[in-house]
């Protein structure tokens, strides 16, 4: 794509950037910026006639996997809330495919995009620990129980927005230009990240940060010692403030453990908790009755209340709280292998690489990438509780890291 303007690339740029601190105030104007800059994005495409960034194998089975979804919603029972989520989910993979062109087109992206981290993630650090000692934020929002939400108010999110970005964040810190000053804040960030992670109450979101910490000092090279020693802090923070706050150690370790039989107690073993039990075992019992290609996208919330599939305390939310058993229940078999075969594309490539490090022969991935594919695999991950694979907001920030991914194996330059 020849003869772009650069001053314009410059503003697409800080437009597309701006999704990062928008985030944090919900999932409109996101998915907004996200959805117009995909449907221009393809205009420009279609009048150049250069589709190179639409060729590739991921993307195209991406594409045939929203086909599919949009082909079972149409013989769902309730199409037009079904078709709501599956219509328009190819501009998730479009948006990936614009990340990749724009860094094509001017490497500062990267910059812009690493300060843009930078800010949001330092913002929810002050505020969040303000929260954390006051009881309240900077802008009045309360503590809820025992959990930091920072700016995000009553969704008790930041810690999966951090933990979910930090792979990102830690990729482009990879790539850039730095002196020792900044190394040593970036590794102050780290440690205070990772703690306010953990006094978020977001189970899931620490578990996260320690599966993609794990697996990029497994595999990365040249800040492995750097990661490590800020991990081991963090989590001697960690240690301190669960001896030192009952109620926090009580939700992050002892209640969950509880649930799921592993220490003795008078409740009935269950799948992380008898909530999410009770949403597996009914979107399992879906899945067996529509086991090939399910009730459709988005169609748990109905079905759930057939006494048919319903099941334990609570067998209805607006989905079960994983997706491998969100997609066998609303797309069937057909559905969860797409999914399935991206978590089988991740760590395949992680063991490659762990064996050329064992071996001691060429690695075949940067640590750039390596930190990407870190973020792919909690985006993944079928071992722990996680929200609706078709939520908007969820989905942007999956599709950020693919974007970065895609241009570091196809790109030339």
């Amino acid at each position: 794509m020849k003869n772009y303007n650069y001053s314009n690339t410059v503003l697409i740029n800080l437009i597309i950037v701006s999704i990062i601190p928008f985030l944090i105030l919900g999932p409109f104007i996101p998915d907004l910026i996200l959805s117009i800059s995909a449907l221009i994005f393809i205009y420009y495409s279609i009048k150049k006639n250069n589709f190179y960034y639409f060729k590739t194998k991921l993307f195209l089975i991406f594409l045939l996997f929203c086909v599919i979804c949009v082909s079972i919603s149409l013989r769902s029972n309730d199409i037009s809330l079904s078709i709501k989520s599956s219509l328009f989910y190819f501009r998730i993979g479009v948006f990936s495919c614009l990340i990749w062109y724009l860094i094509d087109k001017n490497k500062n992206f990267l910059i812009y995009f690493y300060y843009a981290l930078i800010i949001c993630f330092l913002a929810l650090v002050v505020d969040g620990y303000y929260q954390y000692f006051s009881g309240v934020n900077l802008l009045g929002f309360k503590l809820i129980g025992i959990r930091v939400s920072s700016f995000f108010g009553d969704e008790l999110i930041m810690g999966s927005y951090l933990s979910r970005l930090f792979p990102l964040l830690f990729a482009l810190f990879l790539v850039k230009q730095k002196n020792k000053f900044e190394i040593y804040f970036i590794g102050l960030l780290f440690i205070l990240v990772d703690v306010l992670i953990y006094i978020s109450g977001e189970r899931t979101s620490f578990f996260f940060l320690n599966l993609s910490t794990i697996f990029i000092i497994l595999l990365i090279k040249k800040y492995q010692i750097f990661r490590l020693a800020t991990f081991l802090i963090a989590i001697i923070c960690v240690i301190i403030l669960s001896l030192n706050a009952p109620s926090l150690n009580n939700r992050m370790f002892k209640g969950p453990a509880e649930d799921m039989g592993f220490i003795d107690s008078s409740k009935k073993p269950s799948i992380f908790t008898p909530i999410h039990d009770s949403h597996y075992r009914t979107a399992f019992n879906m899945f067996k009755d529509k086991y090939i290609l399910g009730h459709g996208p988005k169609m748990f919330r109905v079905s759930c209340k057939d006494v048919r599939y319903a099941v334990g305390v609570q067998p209805c939310s607006s989905h079960p709280h994983n997706f491998y058993i969100q997609l066998l229940a609303e797309t069937g078999i057909v559905g969860f292998l797409f999914l399935f075969s991206a978590l089988c594309y991740v760590l395949f490539n992680g063991l490659i690489q762990l064996k050329s490090i064992i071996l001691r022969k060429k690695r075949p991935l940067s640590d750039y990438q390596v930190c990407l594919l870190a973020g792919l695999l909690i985006t993944v991950w079928p071992l722990s509780p996680n929200g609706n694979f078709f939520n908007n907001w969820l989905m942007i920030v999956y599709s950020l890291p693919v974007g970065f991914y895609l241009q570091s194996i196809y790109s030339k330059k």
